[in-house]
């Protein structure tokens, strides 16, 4: 028997954006299935008096308490007044701190956002950003040498999204649609310099999401050989023919998330460097 699912407040403080403890709340959020996190997100945390604000809101709806905050003095504000009300509060980042600490023999130069500055790094996401919307479903085929990665795959094997989480990471990336019957671009074949992996699933799978995608779509929409899963199984069959003739890759989606998929296309393009 299932219990019911209860609910739980989750307070995340932060002096920046608030990205990386929303990771971490819900990393551990997910380990929890019967209980689910209502997330109260306090980004731009910087003085007493945003503190003592964002405590009112907790003392109207009790919770956990994650932050990261490196003021010491706003960080042991924090502590203070989450012991005085007995809620238990978490420090994300100073563990980790104290071991870099530990093994670089210098303390952390505690500077806020300090993850977030406008520099190289920066300025190679956006254009990778950049570069991957020109590029979605096929757009620009002609250059495709310019990508670092071409994700290859039929209809609704998460390419568009893959990409734009590699493109995240800095990572130019390229997709094109396999289509039952057209072959795939020479300039895609041609190419030397990216890696170019084929995203496949099961074909139920795919028709799951396809008539999905038909429900929430507003005008009438009849595409009976989109979701029947003979046919899908027959564009599988093509796209995975193509892979093997080229000596490309593949990744299976069906269970991933598109964070394992690019977790595995990354580690793909280690190998293959």
């Amino acid at each position: 028997m299932n219990k019911p699912q209860s609910f739980f407040h989750l307070h995340l403080i932060s002096d920046a954006t608030g990205e990386t403890l929303l990771a971490a709340g819900r990393a551990a959020s997910a380990q929890y299935k019967d209980a689910r996190a209502i997330e109260h997100i306090y980004p731009l945390i910087r003085t007493e008096k945003q503190v003592a604000k964002v405590f009112e809101d907790i003392e109207e709806e009790p919770g956990i308490i994650l932050y990261t905050v490196v003021d010491q003095k706003l960080a042991r504000g924090i502590d203070d007044r989450c012991a005085a009300m007995g809620l238990p509060c978490v420090s994300v980042l100073e563990p980790v701190l104290s071991v870099f600490q530990s093994y670089l023999g210098t303390p952390a130069g505690r500077r806020v956002g300090a993850q977030h500055v406008l520099d190289a790094e920066y300025f190679r996401r956006i254009d990778a950003l950049n570069f991957t919307m020109e590029h979605d479903d096929g757009q620009l085929p002609a250059n495709m040498d310019d990508a670092d990665i071409v994700l290859i795959g039929i209809s609704r094997t998460s390419k568009t999204p893959t990409s734009i989480y590699l493109a995240n990471r800095g990572i130019k990336t390229a997709n094109i649609p396999i289509v039952l019957g057209v072959p795939v671009p020479e300039s895609l074949v041609n190419a030397r310099t990216p890696l170019i992996v084929g995203l496949i699933a099961t074909a139920e799978r795919i028709s799951h999401v396809r008539q999905n995608r038909i429900l929430g779509n507003s005008s009438s929409y009849e595409a009976t050989d989109y979701v029947d899963r003979a046919s899908i199984t027959e564009e599988l069959a093509y796209a995975r023919q193509i892979c093997t003739r080229h000596g490309w890759p593949m990744i299976d989606v069906s269970r991933r998330s598109i964070e394992e998929t690019a977790a595995a296309i990354v580690a793909l393009r280690g190998k293959s460097r």
